[in-house]
């Protein structure tokens, strides 16, 4: 990366939301759609970069990127983990482990449940969910393989209340 585009980068951490909102339009050449400072700080950022990136390429090649580039729903978003170079150099480098759903049980709990007259039994691993030998990401996953449609696991296990519930409580 250039330090002329480091620089540039590193003023956007000094702008207000409103201020990135006006770079964006400078940027992409279309209004954003949202209003959230650190979207705009990374979307700006990526755009650079991937300007500047594209400075060897045949003058071909560059058409076409920026064709691609310019197709507004071809990428909303900066790619998953995105941190520019020039951000908190203090910070750590990767994210912290997400912290484990405070409203599920502790791990080895089992979940149980009777659904059409068939008693349905979950185990609670670290990383998921056991139901009759197979292992589930969340109990959503769970709740859809046992009735085949869309269940909030939470509620399906009598895990989480209904909003209606918590408001006659």
């Amino acid at each position: 990366m250039t330090e002329n585009v480091r620089k540039e980068i590193h003023a956007l951490t000094a702008m207000t939301a409103g201020q990135l909102r006006q770079k964006y339009i400078e940027v992409y050449g279309e209004p954003p759609r949202t209003h959230n400072k650190q979207f705009l700080f990374r979307r700006i950022a990526w755009r650079l970069q991937a300007i500047e990136e594209g400075a060897s390429l045949s003058e071909r090649a560059r058409q076409r990127a920026m064709e691609i580039a310019n197709l507004a729903d071809l990428r909303i978003r900066p790619p998953k983990g995105f941190a520019p170079a020039v951000a908190n150099e203090s910070a750590p480098r990767s994210l912290p482990a997400p912290a484990q759903d405070t409203r599920l049980p502790l791990p080895g709990t089992v979940l149980t449940r009777e659904y059409q007259g068939k008693l349905i039994c979950v185990t609670v691993l670290e990383d998921g969910f056991e139901y009759e030998g197979e292992r589930y990401k969340s109990l959503t996953a769970v709740a859809r393989a046992v009735t085949g449609s869309h269940w909030n696991g939470l509620l399906f296990f009598g895990i989480a209340k209904k909003r209606k519930e918590l408001a006659h409580a």
